[in-house]
Order: C-alpha cells, then sequence, then structure tokens
C-alpha cells in the first residue's frame, strides 16, 4: 500500500507536457483482478522518472512496494525492473488513462489505470 502522504513533486516548467502528464498517483487492475497502485514521483525534461509501485496479490507474488525509476519515451513509460522481478510498462492513452502491462515469471497482466492524484 502506497503512503497516504507520498509527495509528488509538480513537473517543472521546462518538462514537455507529454511527460508531464505522467505526474501524479494511479491506480488500476491487471487483468479486472490484481491491484495496483503507481505513483511517479518526478519527470525531468528528458523523460526520466522515479516511481513507487504497490501491487496486490499477483499469481504468487505476495503483495509489496518498490520504489524505482524508468523512462517516458513518446507516449511510453517504462520502468526499470522491480527488485521482485516485474518489468512495467505503462502506454499514455488518447483518454488520459495508462494501459499498463506487468510482466512476470514469463506471465504478462495488463489493465488500464486511472489518475486518483496530482
Amino acid at each position: 500500500m502506497l503512503d497516504q502522504n507520498i509527495a509528488i513533486v509538480p513537473p517543472g516548467k521546462g518538462v514537455p507536457a507529454k511527460y508531464a502528464a505522467f505526474s501524479g498517483i494511479w491506480a488500476g487492475q491487471l487483468n479486472g483482478m490484481y491491484d495496483g497502485k503507481l505513483a511517479v514521483l518526478t519527470v525531468s525534461s528528458g523523460g526520466q522518472v522515479t516511481v513507487s509501485y504497490a501491487w496486490g496479490n499477483v499469481a504468487d507474488n505476495k503483495p509489496g512496494v518498490a520504489d524505482g525509476s524508468g523512462r517516458i519515451v513518446g507516449n511510453t513509460m517504462k520502468l526499470a525492473r522491480l527488485p521482485n522481478g516485474a518489468d512495467i510498462v505503462f502506454t499514455m492513452s488518447s483518454d488520459g488513462t495508462l494501459a499498463a502491462s506487468y510482466t512476470l515469471a514469463g506471465q504478462t497482466y495488463t489493465g488500464p489505470f486511472a489518475k486518483v492524484r496530482q
């Protein structure tokens, strides 16, 4: 579970709008049943991000939280591999939601994430 007081640093003036759109806290479900929360803490003008990702039970994986980093290229944010071995990619959709793809132990889980806080 993400800390309710987690601090999001608003993107600076030099951050392109398409990157700044990723900033904030997002929540969603993978495969309609596995809860996930993403906090995009910082976004740089070059597309580098720092994040915190929290997950519930995913297959055999117990709930947890991991801090990490990643990079936005175009409309896609790819996170560095999480300590639990998961690879996660978020793609910004035209409706302002993120399409998540979470791959762990050869299985891929997908689902939409909506912004819950700036």
